[in-house]
């Protein structure tokens, strides 16, 4: 009986230690998964604060490189030695009227009134990726794709999307819908290693972004959804039955000021 008895003792001892150990590993556990939230927040918050830091900087400031350009020379140094990135940034002023109203008329009819975002057209895209059951569409605005072009990648997944979110608030917060604009005709792709509107000018054309025609304009405007495609395919009909298109609406465009 007394051996019973010193064996439950030790088996009750035995028991209440073991639930002490795994008491003290429970908070250990706690506070490791705790840190590691809080190095995740913070390195986020880190990233925000420096895009916000950037952007207002681009207020004295011209972007002389974007994400899209670094990855696509990345690209081009292996796959294509050839080629090399084109670039050449040109003041607002010098850009044509033109090809600004074809880029209004084209992508984003209401940037100059919109705050950055166009809900019916993020509501259409929505819409649409469900039923493909991947994101096919963006639904973005002028502002959006300057944000993704800036800072982002070409990934298509919903996380980016709402970092894209995030950077255009700070577009529209820190600069005005002209320097935006300005921005983004410097900055936007048109071609394989084609960035901005005196680069594509000179691509296409032989000539400068402040003499380009009408339909050069359009037809300009029309390429940015799928710009090295076109590149590639000069002579589609979607092409051509588009630019007449943009080519008809320009005049209603609105440009900012």
């Amino acid at each position: 009986m007394r051996r019973q008895a010193i064996g439950a003792q030790a088996a009750a001892l035995g028991s209440g230690s073991g639930r002490r150990a795994q008491s003290r590993k429970r908070p250990g556990a706690r506070r490791w998964l705790a840190w590691g939230v809080c190095v995740v927040a913070i390195a986020w918050l880190a990233t925000q604060l420096f895009y916000f830091a950037q952007i207002a900087l681009w207020n004295f400031v011209d972007p002389q490189t974007t994400a899209f350009m670094r990855t696509d020379a990345a690209r081009l140094s292996s796959d294509r030695p050839d080629l090399s990135i084109q670039h050449e940034w040109v003041p607002y002023d010098q850009i044509s009227r033109n090809l600004k109203r074809a880029i209004i008329a084209s992508e984003d009819a209401n940037f100059v009134n919109n705050n950055g975002y166009e809900t019916d057209a993020i509501l259409q895209a929505w819409e649409k990726n469900k039923k493909r059951g991947h994101i096919v569409r963006g639904g973005s605005t002028i502002t959006q794709q300057l944000a993704r072009n800036l800072f982002l990648s070409r990934e298509q997944s919903y996380i980016r999307k709402g970092q894209e979110f995030i950077i255009t608030w700070m577009l529209q917060t820190l600069l005005d819908k002209e320097r935006i604009f300005e921005i983004y005709l410097n900055s936007v792709e048109w071609g394989n290693g084609v960035y901005g509107a005196q680069a594509a000018a000179r691509y296409y054309y032989r000539t400068t972004a402040a003499k380009l025609t009408p339909w050069q304009s359009a037809r300009l405007a029309v390429m940015l959804p799928r710009p090295k495609y076109f590149d590639e395919h000069r002579n589609s009909a979607y092409l051509a039955q588009r630019t007449a298109v943009i080519a008809r609406r320009m005049g209603a465009a609105e440009l900012p000021h």
